[in-house]
């Protein structure tokens, strides 16, 4: 499984499926985040957290350890 935290900037992932389950998955969702979506990952911080991610022409912000329970293909 390959995640969204391991992807580099300027790669674009498409969404296999949140692994995230309870109030995390929910948010995730909420967020925009849902299968099949296209995303572009644009910067990580310069501490490496958070992701800064482009969703469907908006840009969003994601610790690592959320993006870990987004499953890319």
């Amino acid at each position: 499984m390959t995640s969204l935290s391991k992807t580099t900037p300027g790669g674009s992932v498409n969404i296999k499926r949140i692994t995230a389950k309870g109030k995390l998955g929910q948010r995730l969702v909420d967020l925009g985040l849902y299968p099949g979506l296209k995303v572009t990952v644009i910067r990580n911080s310069p501490l490496e957290d958070p992701m800064e991610v482009e969703v469907n022409g908006y840009f969003l912000s994601l610790r690592h350890e959320e993006a870990a329970y987004v499953e890319i293909s």
